[in-house]
């Protein structure tokens, strides 16, 4: 549903010059001329090519899309029996293309159930900041295909890069800077156990409170409230 969503709504929630002087700024990425949406530094612009890079990537299989082995830089892949470094595509169209639409149509997680306590912290997910960059809603759009057309996406993301501060810092890719990452989506966060893109984190409150950059005006209102008030905000983020 994310490859789905308009180029333009995720457009309009950029501000780069932080015109509402909320020190969110926001910026779109681009690939090819494309708006980039995927990868944690919002590197690639289609499912497709983000599939591609992952088989690349992640598993060493290599495709039209993405046809070079990867190595690590200044070491030679060793010639035995075990490893044989191909010149072209390993995996083909077909089965990329099959590989794209199964994850294309993977029904998003489902929530869980509400209760009086997360109704607070939703209320004050809103109220902190926290839903400026995870955007709880967007909407795909037009399509021929019935499960993807006009469809409300929760995805908590606005699929923005961010400045995250120097505390996150991790590698330039893209057109990324060390510190901007493309706004996590959250929904299925109740089924992970460790938080932020290198998961340094154990815990949902020790995330928040790495977060830096743009998001640091969240984190100390964050900081800031009652035990209560963030045992509220937990719940709610549990749901998701």
């Amino acid at each position: 549903m994310i490859d789905a969503i308009p180029a333009s709504a995720i457009e309009a929630l950029a501000d780069p010059n932080d015109a509402n002087r909320d020190g969110v700024k926001g910026r779109v990425s681009r690939a090819n001329g494309q708006l980039a949406r995927f990868g944690r530094k919002a590197t690639d612009a289609t499912l497709l090519g983000f599939n591609a890079g992952a088989f690349q990537n992640e598993i060493g299989i290599t495709s039209s899309v993405a046809v070079s082995e990867q190595r690590l830089i200044g070491v030679d892949f060793p010639f035995t029996p075990l490893v044989s470094p191909t010149s072209g595509p390993e995996l083909s169209d077909e089965d990329l293309s099959l590989a794209t639409d199964f994850v294309r149509f993977l029904r998003p997680p489902p929530r869980a159930k509400s209760t009086p306590q997360s109704n607070d912290g939703r209320e004050l997910f809103s109220s902190i900041g926290c839903g400026t960059c995870h955007v709880p809603a967007m909407k795909t759009g037009p399509s021929a295909v019935r499960a993807l057309n006009n469809v409300k996406v929760e995805a908590f993301t606005d699929l923005l890069l961010h400045d995250m501060g120097t505390g996150l810092a991790d590698i330039c890719r893209g057109n990324a800077l060390p510190s901007e990452f493309r706004t996590e989506p959250l929904m299925g966060l109740r089924f992970r156990n460790h938080y932020l893109h290198d998961a340094r984190s154990a815990s949902l409150d020790d995330a928040v409170l790495q977060h830096g950059g743009e998001a640091s005006r969240a984190r100390e209102r964050f900081k800031g409230m009652s035990l209560n008030q963030r045992a509220a905000l937990m719940a709610y983020l549990n749901t998701l």
